[in-house]
């Protein structure tokens, strides 16, 4: 069975997460979305919110597919995620070139660390390359529109955020 990891803080999920979570069950018959647990960012969503989330937004995605997807939380390093939870690879996805000298980095820091873990790196679709989290977060608290770019229960748990 190959099983991929999937993390990031997904603080909260967007439709561009959703694009990738989408592409990389083409690859695996597992995926683990890892939810890091990030003090430092401090996340507008707590951990249990964030986890319900991608929950809600995966759960017809596994049906269509067929390949279970699972959230893990975690707060150790990522190579260390993947081998708890049994990953062969790591899936990555890049917005922009800023993206990938970061992205470039980690690979080669955790190739150092395990190199029997493989990095895949997927390209967000050209619509949802422009979506970031942190941007969608500051627009909401600006009272703008924010359904361009995330799911509708997303949008209303951001709304009540931030009214």
């Amino acid at each position: 069975m190959r099983i991929g990891l999937y993390p990031g803080t997904f603080d909260p999920i967007t439709h561009g997460h959703i694009d990738i979570i989408r592409r990389a069950t083409l690859l695996v018959d597992r995926l683990v979305i890892g939810v890091a647990i990030n003090r430092d960012k401090g996340p507008l969503f707590d951990l249990d919110a964030r986890v319900a989330m991608i929950e809600a937004e995966c759960a017809s995605l596994s049906e269509q597919t067929g390949v279970e997807i699972v959230v893990h939380p975690f707060e150790n390093l990522l190579i260390d995620c993947a081998r708890d939870v049994g990953a062969q690879i790591i899936v990555r996805g890049l917005r922009a070139v800023a993206d990938f000298e970061y992205e470039f980095q980690m690979v080669g820091m955790n190739r150092a660390l395990d190199d029997s873990i493989e990095t895949v790196f997927l390209m967000a679709e050209a619509r949802h390359q422009a979506i970031a989290s942190k941007l969608v977060k500051e627009i909401a608290r600006l009272g703008g529109d924010v359904s361009k770019f995330v799911t509708p229960p997303v949008a209303q748990a951001l709304q009540r955020k931030f009214t």
